[in-house]
């Protein structure tokens, strides 16, 4: 009688992948840490559908960066500028390791708070910022706050939330709800910032 093979004692690591541009395919790592939620492929591919595929010289900030899913799909479609900020030292690490692996020019890792980073560029005209903070933290509305006025005129904020964040308290930050997406437990959302009245 043959002995019954050992079955593996560890699972393979978690991973999600980049949907398009240069680094079509490429794997990221999904670390093992309380509170950290990658944003889905399918979700990220609807977003960026959403938005076009094509983000040319776009400058974007990943505030709450985790995988950095996010920040690097949008360097991988273009974009000129991609600021990735976490606060975990582990995630922080790989992060820079992904940077230096696909040579990614365009993209910055910070170790930093978010809503601080948030707040120092108000005014700088970013054209599109992620926010995708830990849902246990409730910090959606305040990053809302500190975001918007970081962005450009029209400039884009994709917002991830455990609810979904209405027309009203858009319109009442300066925002307009463009397009928006439930899938399981993530209410999925890209915003707008309104155009600034002419003087």
């Amino acid at each position: 009688m043959r002995p019954k093979r050992a079955r593996p004692t560890t699972l393979a690591a978690h991973e999600v992948r980049i949907i398009g541009g240069q680094w079509k395919r490429t794997r990221l790592p999904v670390a093992d840490k309380p509170g950290l939620r990658p944003t889905p492929d399918r979700v990220r591919e609807t977003l960026f559908n959403w938005l076009g595929q094509d983000l040319d010289g776009w400058r974007c900030i990943d505030a709450f960066a985790g995988t950095g899913a996010l920040g690097f799909e949008a360097a991988s479609r273009g974009a000129a500028q991609v600021l990735l900020v976490e606060q975990d030292p582990d995630l922080v690490t790989t992060l820079r390791s992904l940077r230096s692996k696909l040579q990614a020019d365009a993209v910055e890792v910070r170790r930093a708070n978010g809503l601080t980073v948030l707040k120092d560029a108000a005014g700088t005209g970013v054209d599109l910022v992620f926010l995708d903070p830990p849902f246990e933290a409730g910090l959606s509305d305040k990053a809302i706050a500190a975001a918007v006025p970081a962005l450009a005129d029209q400039g884009w904020l994709y917002l991830e939330a455990p609810h979904a964040y209405g027309e009203a308290a858009a319109q009442a930050q300066g925002l307009e709800v463009v397009r928006y997406l439930k899938a399981g437990a993530v209410h999925a959302h890209l915003l707008r910032r309104a155009q600034a009245p002419a003087a």
